[in-house]
């Protein structure tokens, strides 16, 4: 039985405390705020109950491998899954909208068909067969499996089938996901569609490589899911599935050094000055508090960074608390496009600009009683994926944000103004609070191509019995990468380094 510390208690470091302890060894967990969750947490005030962090699950099949490995409980013991359907309405600046069916490729062609025009639905059904074939290409190194030694392979390959476009005397073929948009949909509003999943996910449409079309994939072919009570339920019962396997929490502990002994991680030194030895040592931080905590290079040179190019994004959030009921029928998610796509440009790459725009907002609005305080009245959750660059500390800068998203909110649930009793605003400060990341800055799914700016450091790391988990390491941010990084870890540990990912 080794004994494992694991710095933080985000989903990745659970998952793979839960699976480390069925394995005999003795693991505790120092989270350094006083709850468990990461950025998956819970915001209450006068009865309403809004998750601040992911609000939706994708790939529910992690964490129902999870509870399989882990005890006798199924994950739908513990928690009430429910699939969202439509999957989402999106509503566009022209005023037309569209709602898309939840894993129904027909449905969805079908649905856009009558809403876009004749062929809308085709041309987005042909790009979903184009990133099944990405998915296939890459589901397997960049998800279930430890991140190569030689992951050049990964960085310098593009797997997404671009279709040839001829251009100037010139056959080019799409590079990032704006230009799978632009040559190969034909039309601004599934391009919008489209970009608004890789923002969902933090990524930059006109930098993300094609292989990005991997994520709406996912959602199509795996489905969206809601947890009745909000996704801080999820996370519940991942620390409720660690404590049954005798996982140990130690709350309120900044770890503020790793332990160094015979050339191998040892243990954490923590902020009161105590000393706890360990054999191994789990890390869920943000890259740049890792180094800060050994104060050495983890990565042999020409390895994949752990800051690759311009900073992450973060979100922007506003929880409303409504008066009146939920009308029967409303979308449980709603995504409000902006009428110009450089928008989005303009937030993420120029936050300082003179006439920032509207972003791509999300609304939320889940039918689910155990969030509001009565059937008078309705929770809302707004959220866009914001620079960390810009002035956050100045209250104009929050203001203006605060009015964009309301504004957009106001095209998909009407009268919101006046239903309004009061909002509660999460900053990119607050994520940096939950999660530790620096400016709030929120991890993105790892990709393939790009030259490896899109992937994640290796679980693995330089200093032998150190491992990185969570968002920051392989295969990057989402709550299902979260979870494999933790099937992967606990993998390197039990198995040793021959371990190759699950089968």
């Amino acid at each position: 039985m080794a004994r494992i510390a694991v710095i933080g208690a985000g989903t990745g470091a659970m998952a793979a405390a839960a699976r480390l302890a069925v394995a005999g060894h003795r693991v505790v967990v120092y989270e350094r705020t006083e709850t468990y969750g990461g950025a998956v947490r819970r915001f209450e005030r006068d009865g309403f109950r809004f998750d601040t962090g992911p609000g939706l699950l994708t790939l529910p099949a992690v964490y129902r491998d999870l509870f399989v490995k882990t005890g006798k409980e199924s994950l739908e013991d513990c928690v009430e899954l429910v699939q969202v359907d439509p999957s989402a309405r999106h509503l566009f600046a022209d005023g037309s909208e569209v709602s898309l069916p939840n894993a129904s490729r027909a449905g969805v062609v079908a649905a856009l068909d009558e809403a876009l025009g004749a062929g809308a639905g085709g041309r987005w059904g042909d790009f979903l067969v184009r990133a099944r074939e990405a998915w296939d290409r890459t589901r397997r190194p960049l998800l279930e499996e430890p991140l190569w030694p030689n992951w050049r392979v990964l960085a310098d390959k593009e797997p997404y089938p671009a279709v040839p476009h001829k251009r100037l005397l010139r056959t080019r073929r799409a590079g990032t996901l704006a230009e799978i948009g632009f040559w190969e949909l034909r039309d601004e509003r599934l391009e919008a569609i489209l970009m608004s999943h890789a923002l969902a996910y933090g990524l930059a449409p006109w930098s993300a490589p094609a292989s990005a079309a991997v994520l709406p994939y996912m959602e199509h072919a795996f489905g969206t899911w809601y947890v009745r009570g909000g996704i801080r339920e999820l996370a519940r019962a991942v620390y409720e599935r660690c404590l049954k396997r005798r996982v140990e929490f130690v709350f309120g502990a900044e770890v503020i050094r790793i332990v160094e002994k015979d050339g191998r991680a040892a243990g954490v030194e923590l902020a009161d000055g105590s000393v706890a030895e360990a054999d191994h040592v789990v890390a869920d931080v943000h890259p740049a508090r890792l180094r800060a905590l050994t104060q050495r290079p983890l990565d042999d040179e020409g390895d994949v960074r752990a800051d690759p190019g311009a900073a992450p994004p973060s979100r922007f959030t506003l929880l409303l608390a409504l008066r009146g009921g939920r009308p029967p029928g409303t979308a449980h998610r709603t995504v409000v496009h902006p009428a110009e796509p450089e928008s989005e440009y303009d937030f993420l790459a120029s936050p300082g600009g003179d006439e920032p725009r509207c972003p791509t907002v999300t609304v939320l609005r889940p039918d689910d009683p155990a969030l509001r305080p009565d059937e008078d009245h309705e929770a809302v959750v707004l959220s866009a994926t914001v620079s960390t660059e810009a002035a956050w500390d100045e209250e104009g800068t929050v203001r203006r944000y605060t009015d964009f998203l309301l504004e957009a909110a106001e095209r998909a649930v009407p009268g919101l103004r006046e239903r309004l009793l009061w909002h509660e605003v999460r900053a990119p400060g607050h994520v940096e609070d939950d999660t530790g990341a620096a400016s709030g800055a929120v991890p993105a799914p790892s990709l393939a191509a790009g030259g490896g700016r899109f992937l994640h450091p290796a679980n693995t790391t330089r200093l032998p019995g150190l491992y990185r988990v969570g968002g920051w390491s392989h295969p990057g941010g989402g709550l299902p990468h979260a979870g494999m990084s933790g099937a992967l870890v606990a993998g390197l540990i039990v198995e040793g380094p021959e371990f190759r990912g699950s089968q």
